[in-house]
């Protein structure tokens, strides 16, 4: 499981991307849309237009990482809605609530209920 730093600066990218993407891509996405330094010490955050899968991408000393995952189901994670910008800024702690299936913006909660997985 990915324990980010709890206050490493997290960019939460707004816009749905094409998860066929891949590190080298979202990578591009940062530095070109987002006018981020994919070098820097913070994690970025895509998702689809579903709201079922999530990418991450980040630098780590000598190259780039993605992470990913995929809920099953008819679960979401809950992405800001109605924001201003291209990215909302988060820490690694809230990043992990995210995961989780927290809803952020809301500060409220709902149960993930799994029961299998193909």
């Amino acid at each position: 499981m990915m324990r980010p730093d709890a206050n490493v600066a997290v960019f939460v990218c707004v816009s749905p991307v094409d998860m066929r993407k891949q590190a080298a891509t979202l990578a591009l996405i940062v530095e070109q849309s987002l006018k981020r330094n994919i070098f820097g010490p913070a994690l970025y955050v895509f998702s689809n237009a579903q709201r079922d899968r999530i990418k991450i991408v980040y630098w780590q000393r000598n190259g780039l990482c993605l992470w990913s995952k995929r809920l099953e189901g008819k679960d979401r994670f809950i992405f800001p809605r109605h924001i201003e910008g291209e990215t909302v800024t988060i820490r690694g702690a809230q990043l992990e609530e995210l995961l989780a299936g927290f809803d952020l913006w809301k500060r409220g909660h709902r149960e993930l209920k799994m029961c299998r997985v193909g």
